[in-house]
């Protein structure tokens, strides 16, 4: 189980340098293009920040938590016999 754990906390991690990246290279692309380039990098930002892609990461933290769990006791009693 600890195992799963630690490959959920990878996937989280990876997952987070992701948007920190992409929010710098497209604030960076709007400013440097600027007019509409920079009205729809900022758009993107805001999708991408809490309220939005990445406002979903608790919930599915929790979710896959509580099925890690539900997995181990739900599948260690069929074992014992």
């Amino acid at each position: 189980m600890f195992n799963d754990l630690t490959g959920l906390a990878y996937g989280i991690i990876i997952f987070a340098v992701i948007i920190g990246v992409g929010s710098i290279v497209l604030t960076n692309f709007g400013n440097a293009v600027g007019g509409t380039a920079n009205t729809t990098s900022q758009y993107l930002l805001t999708q991408l920040g809490s309220g939005g892609l990445a406002g979903w990461v608790p919930a599915v933290i929790a979710v896959f938590i509580g099925l890690l769990f539900l997995g181990a006791f739900m599948g260690g009693k069929g074992k014992r016999r």
